[in-house]
């Protein structure tokens, strides 16, 4: 027969189980404290990243616009402008002038509100405004920034196509970099394998060039409009890729609780309302 328990042991058993339960709530808030600061690390993280890209971008355009001020990139311009208009071929001509098309502000603006609207309806609604907000973000800026320098246009060959204002930044070279960068980035966020990312990343990469070379064989912008532009495009549209994954990391942190305090099945609210037992 088992020797009963003494006194003193029937005392530390209640201290033995409280201590246990007490090492169990330190451990749940601690793991607790570390997925919260792994949180705001990652959401840290990703605004510190899109300011450090928009800040080196910001940093380069500047010293660019110092430099062609100064006439530091006049005659590689020039030189650049001369061995295009001493190279001109009809047919490329004409295909480079359907190609700039793609970079004007109606079509990147449709393409814009396409590209939204059906973000919009695939329940993507933060890619959706982020779009709209770099895409117009971009069309502001550049006019802020043409105005700012006045730089006159090119003046080596005929033009190839109209222009209506002044040549640095160009405005194509900086919405194409904005608006089919984003269009690629998002894309790339919804596509599932590695192989589809890189496609949509080569065919955006190339539209971006072969849009910014249009201007410069058409006769519209010197090389540092060009470099100019795409510079300061990829800066503002990489803040906003990186304040786009910071909000969407919020909001999956917040769905569900969102979906547990509004997203309850109406049988399981009236059951409660009622007060009947579910089983």
């Amino acid at each position: 027969m088992a020797a009963p328990d003494s006194d003193v042991e029937r005392r530390a058993r209640p201290r033995h189980r409280f201590l246990i339960l007490l090492d169990l709530v330190f451990r749940g808030l601690r793991a607790s404290f570390s997925l919260m600061q792994s949180f705001y690390a990652a959401v840290g993280i990703f605004l510190l990243a899109g300011a450090v890209v928009a800040t080196a971008g910001t940093w380069a355009f500047a010293e660019l616009a110092a430099r062609m001020r100064r006439g530091a990139t006049q005659a590689m311009d020039d030189g650049v402008m001369q061995w295009v208009a001493a190279h001109q071929i009809p047919w490329l001509r004409v295909t480079m002038a359907s190609v700039t098309a793609l970079g004007t502000g109606v079509v990147v603006m449709m393409v814009v509100l396409v590209a939204a609207l059906f973000l919009w309806l695939t329940k993507h609604k933060h890619s959706a405004a982020l779009l709209l907000v770099v895409a117009v973000g971009a069309i502001l800026l550049n006019g802020i920034l043409k105005a700012v320098f006045q730089r006159q246009r090119p003046s080596a060959f005929e033009w190839g196509t109209e222009v209506f204002s002044s040549s640095f930044p160009s405005g194509h070279a900086m919405s194409a970099a904005v608006v089919y960068g984003t269009i690629a980035y998002l894309a790339g966020r919804l596509q599932r394998t590695h192989a589809a990312r890189i496609a949509t990343t080569v065919v955006a990469v190339a539209l971006i060039l072969l849009i910014a070379a249009s201007r410069i064989y058409l006769g519209v912008h010197y090389p540092s409009d060009i470099l100019a532009g795409m510079t300061v495009g990829f800066a503002w549209a990489a803040f906003c890729m990186a304040t786009l994954e910071a909000i969407q990391l919020i909001a999956r942190r917040r769905a569900p609780r969102v979906l547990a305090e509004d997203e309850r099945p109406p049988e399981t609210e009236g059951r409660r309302a009622s007060g009947a037992s579910p089983g």
